[in-house]
């Protein structure tokens, strides 16, 4: 008898991916993006949903039919979803999709008796040339990903519960004990590493991602703004933003370049927080949350990789 996967996949692109596999079982598609704005533990809740939907209409404009229509109504069928014998989560290798999945993991053992977890991840195969994300790879090497799909022991769901937890709390250096940690999610430790450097530098004021934006402003020849926008999707790391969070952060960080005959420019401030001649904390501080911490609570010290409370 064929057993019946639940497929908990992240976004629509890869779903349309998924789907064209024709793999047996019913497919729930996990539309948020967790790694930005408040959480609470309790995904789902009423507390969670209204957080969420406060966030998401300040930050990008959806409004709370638009959330309740694409993220919650999955979150209802990912709750009745009973007669199955396991799951598979199709989440990528980067911090965005991984603060998804440790999310989809803690609601759907909160409502369902324990089953069974397996994992698609990006992951480099035998005979596949470079590493790619999932929603890019053909078909014959996505099926490929899933037939060696990585079993999750009792301890990964456990570590992966307790991660949500943490994030969710106002103690990021809790968080940052858990990096050391094995487990089967390979990209769990990088993915909490990029988290922890979110939170502003102790000496610039800025974080590790926003540095590397202006460096990009500093090193290579950008000619517009879209460009630039391009240059630091591309070289982002463990992030995995989308387009609008990108614009999101190069907004936050207008201050520091500008638009010189055809040339995107340091400003004297770029160049001052660059070589770390002034620390723009108070210039920049605003009451956004990352989870459960608000971000200008914490420092992030870059020699001893530690995060400070305020």
């Amino acid at each position: 008898m064929e057993k019946k996967a639940l497929h908990i996949v992240n976004g629509d692109s890869l779903t349309e991916q998924v789907e064209e596999l024709d793999l047996p079982g019913q497919i729930i598609v996990w539309r948020e993006l967790l790694c930005e704005g408040p959480c609470v533990k309790e995904v789902g809740s009423l507390k969670f949903i209204r957080k969420r939907e406060e966030f998401l209409k300040e930050a990008y404009n959806i409004s709370s039919e638009e959330y309740k229509k694409r993220f919650v109504s999955q979150l209802k069928k990912l709750k009745k979803a009973k007669d199955y014998d396991h799951v598979v989560l199709w989440f990528e290798f980067d911090l965005f999709c991984h603060i998804n999945m440790l999310a989809a993991i803690s609601f759907y053992r909160e409502h369902q008796p324990k089953v069974p977890f397996y994992l698609v991840c990006s992951k480099r195969q035998k005979g596949e040339d470079e590493f790619l994300p999932l929603s890019r790879l053909p078909q014959k090497h996505l099926l490929n990903h899933f037939n060696k799909k990585i079993q999750l022991e009792e301890e990964d769901l456990e570590i992966a519960n307790l991660v949500w937890e943490l994030y969710c709390s106002n103690d990021p250096m809790k968080l940052k004990k858990q990096i050391k940690k094995t487990s089967n999610f390979e990209y769990l430790s990088s993915c909490i590493r990029a988290h922890i450097e979110r939170f502003p530098n102790s000496k610039t004021g800025i974080n590790s991602l926003e540095r590397n934006v202006l460096k990009l402003v500093e090193n290579q020849q950008i000619t517009s703004f879209n460009q630039l926008l391009g240059y630091a999707l591309q070289y982002q790391g463990y992030y995995g933003y989308s387009d609008s969070q990108m614009e999101r952060v190069l907004s936050k960080l207008s201050i520091f370049y500008a638009l010189e005959d055809n040339r995107v420019v340091l400003t004297s401030k770029g160049q001052d927080v660059l070589n770390q001649k002034k620390n723009f904390y108070q210039e920049l501080k605003n009451e956004e949350y990352l989870g459960g911490a608000r971000v200008f609570d914490f420092l992030y010290d870059a020699d001893s990789h530690k995060v400070l409370k305020l």
